[in-house]
């Protein structure tokens, strides 16, 4: 399997001068073959082939006006037609269903926050001795290790994230670690007041990352605003609010991979919910479902699964987790976001609304968990009609007793909801 090592590098200042060079001619090449394509599709002529493109390409850089793209690597600039080629490749596949919808290929900008360049094995980049990153055109570029690659990578991206930082993005064929087998097996119930909510009970705060440094990010953002546009004073403002944002980021990533880490060690299988996170970002709650970052979490689930030997099974978003009792399989009916705890009106049992969940996840991905944890303390059961007693101290309804309607003779058929019993003291 082929999996991606991300460390910082730190170029000086002639390398990030090169840098900027290097990025400035990939972004040509990308721009002028997207363009060459554009017009011959406006003109109604046949879709222009990669082979085409390079050849372009080449010719461009012996005329006067493209002759500094010989200036860094040709496989630089090659890779941006592949990028290009996988841009429409994906675009086309949206049309056809084979994949989520998105747009046509884009003009880049020398403005875009982020700029990226690979180079593949024939460029002849290495890793010297000493730990340097050498790259054709550019120079030895000094690496942060924070690891042994696990093989020999078979490309580098060299990445300028928009806080002005500089990354270098292996690519490397690894085998599976295979972990022992375990027989804890659980159920995940995501949310926003804790971030996650296992089938034995466990409850995993949300750390809120961006919420807590909101007001650090809104002084920063002010002072972005004040500056004049296009001065040397906006710029470094911006970036200074990109490294906010970039700080937030980092600490959320690093929450995701210790908690999913520890999920696939612990836990033989784990079952997660499909959540429609496009459509929870279209509402007021996009904020909070922004800062938790299900997406990635679940990403980072699923890579560690297949690496370390688990498995991961993810139920349909349509599954009534939430309504159905996890001790009996009773479904009780939707239930307003601020009922916690509710009572199933089959068996009598008070349950949690996340650990019920969570409880049910796992059912519905064919797991055997123990529901025991997800009961809260056992309730009154309701009782049968012709065990109804009489009313004492001017009471109207007694749990678990059907109102009785005036002038009607009999009581009602309908009992109350159970959610919205009188609960009793929980244990």
């Amino acid at each position: 399997m082929q999996l991606r090592y991300s460390f910082r590098v730190y170029p000086n200042g002639p390398q990030r001068s090169a840098l900027a060079r290097a990025f400035g001619c990939a972004r040509m090449a990308f721009n002028d073959a997207l363009r060459a394509r554009e017009t011959a599709r406006a003109a109604g002529l046949p879709f222009i082939p990669s082979g085409e493109l390079s050849k372009q390409l080449t010719a461009a850089k012996n005329t006067p006006e493209r002759a500094w793209l010989g200036e860094v690597s040709a496989v630089v600039l090659q890779q941006s037609l592949r990028d290009l080629d996988t841009a429409y490749r994906n675009f086309f596949d949206g049309l056809k269903g084979k994949r989520p919808k998105m747009g046509p290929p884009r003009f880049k900008s020398r403005k875009d926050t982020r700029q990226a360049i690979r180079f593949t094995a024939n460029a002849r980049w290495k890793i010297t001795p000493g730990g340097d990153l050498s790259l054709p055109k550019i120079g030895d570029v000094r690496v942060k290790w924070s690891r042994a690659l696990p093989s020999v990578p078979s490309s580098v991206t060299v990445i300028k994230d928009s806080a002005g930082r500089y990354f270098a993005s292996f690519v490397v064929e690894t085998d599976p670690e295979i972990l022992p087998e375990t027989e804890p097996v659980t159920g995940l119930d995501l949310g926003l007041g804790h971030f996650a909510v296992l089938s034995d009970g466990r409850k995993i705060d949300a750390p809120k990352f961006l919420r807590r440094a909101e007001k650090k990010l809104k002084r920063a953002q002010q002072a972005l605003s004040r500056k004049a546009k296009g001065s040397k004073n906006r710029e470094k403002a911006r970036h200074k609010v990109a490294r906010n944002h970039a700080r937030v980021a980092d600490a959320r990533r690093e929450f995701h991979h210790q908690l999913s880490t520890e999920l696939i060690r612990e836990n033989q299988a784990i079952a997660v919910e499909d959540l429609a996170v496009k459509g929870l970002a279209r509402t007021r709650l996009a904020k909070s479902v922004h800062d938790a970052g299900w997406s990635a979490f679940v990403t980072m689930l699923e890579y560690k699964a297949a690496k370390y030997g688990r498995n991961l099974i993810k139920i349909g978003r349509f599954e009534p987790t939430s309504q159905v009792c996890s001790h009996c399989g009773v479904k009780d009916g939707p239930k307003p976001l601020n009922i916690r705890v509710w009572q199933c009106q089959a068996c009598g049992v008070w349950l949690d609304r996340d650990v019920n969940a969570a409880v049910n996840i796992a059912t519905a991905a064919g797991l055997a968990v123990s529901a025991c944890r997800a009961r809260v303390s056992r309730g009154p059961v309701p009782a049968q009609r012709e065990e109804a007693g009489t009313h004492r101290d001017g009471q109207t309804t007694v749990v678990g007793i059907p109102p009785f309607r005036a002038g009607s003779g009999s009581q009602s058929a309908s009992l109350k909801p159970s959610w919205l019993r009188v609960k009793p003291s929980l244990v």
